[in-house]
């Protein structure tokens, strides 16, 4: 155990109530982490670290939001690890857990499949820093203040940064569809 680290472990209160307030954003937490990370083994294994860490640390947590908690140190936990690791490239796929609707045809689940590979690509484009946010925002729901409370930074600078990272997004996703446009006449 790390020197910093309480030394006593929680109480059965303590451990339900962990459970019943930080286990609900696992999902969230992996989702962040995949997002900042790019591979999913590598997801996992940070998203256990930082789950570790939040359990340990779960004493030191009174009240407030604990998914902004959580995914701030989940966010901590994924550059502590891109710091140690920077070199790494992974090529791993997003794991696409949708299922299908019936009223899907093959056409229009080609279309889904292409579009969900462009956001993708475009989405790997954006630095870290607006990845960050447009995931936090964008699919985990995450308020401005949330995201400030995450990323410890003031609310206007995450609006700002929103934005231009919306800006960036629309311009990946654009320029190539303009593109394929134009050589399909």
């Amino acid at each position: 155990m790390p020197p910093d680290a309480p030394t006593d472990l929680l109480n059965q209160d303590d451990r339900s109530r962990f459970e019943a307030i930080v286990m609900p954003h696992l999902d969230a937490a992996y989702n962040l982490a995949r997002w900042l990370l790019g591979g999913r083994s590598e997801a996992e294994d940070v998203t256990q670290d930082a789950m570790l860490r939040a359990y340990r640390f779960f004493n030191t947590f009174h009240s407030g939001d604990a998914r902004a908690w959580l995914l701030q140190i989940v966010r901590n936990c994924c550059y502590t690890w891109l710091q140690k690791n920077r070199n790494w490239v992974d090529v791993d796929e997003l794991d696409d857990t949708s299922v299908p609707r019936e009223k899907d045809t093959p056409e229009t689940l080609a279309i889904s499949v292409n579009d969900r590979e462009r956001l993708t690509r475009a989405l790997e484009q954006l630095s870290p820093h607006f990845r960050e946010i447009l995931v936090l925002r964008e699919l985990e729901g995450c308020s401005y203040k949330e995201i400030a409370a995450i990323t410890s930074r003031p609310i206007g600078t995450i609006m700002s940064a929103l934005a231009r990272a919306r800006q960036q997004l629309r311009v990946l996703l654009i320029a190539p569809a303009a593109k394929e446009a134009r050589l399909e006449l």
